[in-house]
């Protein structure tokens, strides 16, 4: 673990020389940021010629199960409760268009761009567990709930808890898929 800088920048302006890696990566970073076109610039201006970039992001939000199961629990608990705006998307999911991602990568300056689907299970110890993932670790999970009532917190819980105990053949754990794709590509220019 020798010769490990870790340091804390603003990724819309990162204060590293140009060339500075062989390989930059963003694993559903760079997705949320506000101005993506800016910090893929960015990414690409500190990667060497010749160099790699890879960069994760969620995929459509209908295969991001993680969410869809979530704001089905909001649904079916809340009235009228009809989830986050889709047009446009919010930042997670403002790249989730294969071609999306690879024309703002390529605008970025990077070449021979190629947009892989994957997929994996993403294990829930319970619906208590589920909820404050999705109400923590994204702004938005948090908006969405942020204006519920006790009783609709938890009746939503309720919600989910029965639809993870479906999904799991009664078990209180359950995985689903994030539905993200991975986009690696090259920087062939300066």
């Amino acid at each position: 673990m020798a010769d490990i800088d870790a340091r804390v920048m603003d990724g819309h302006s990162l204060q590293l020389e140009d060339g500075s890696f062989d390989l930059a990566a963003s694993q559903h970073g760079v997705s949320l940021f506000p101005d993506i076109d800016r910090g893929l610039r960015e990414i690409a201006r500190v990667t060497r010629t010749g160099g790699r970039v890879v960069i994760i992001a969620f995929g459509p939000p209908a295969a991001a199960e993680f969410l869809t199961l979530f704001l089905g629990a909001l649904r079916a608990a809340v009235p009228g409760f009809s989830g986050p705006p889709m047009d446009p998307p919010p930042p997670p999911f403002q790249v989730a268009d294969p071609d999306a991602l690879v024309g703002k990568l390529t605008a970025a300056g990077l070449s021979d761009v190629a947009v892989e689907t994957v997929t994996w299970d993403m294990p829930f110890r319970s619906a208590t567990h589920r909820w404050q993932v999705v109400t923590s670790s994204n702004p938005i999970g948090a908006q969405l709930v942020a204006e519920l009532s006790e009783a609709q917190h938890a009746e939503a819980r309720q919600m989910l808890e029965g639809m993870l105990r479906e999904r799991s053949g009664g078990r209180p754990e359950a995985g689903c898929t994030p539905g993200s794709t991975s986009a690696p590509a090259r920087h062939d220019t300066v």
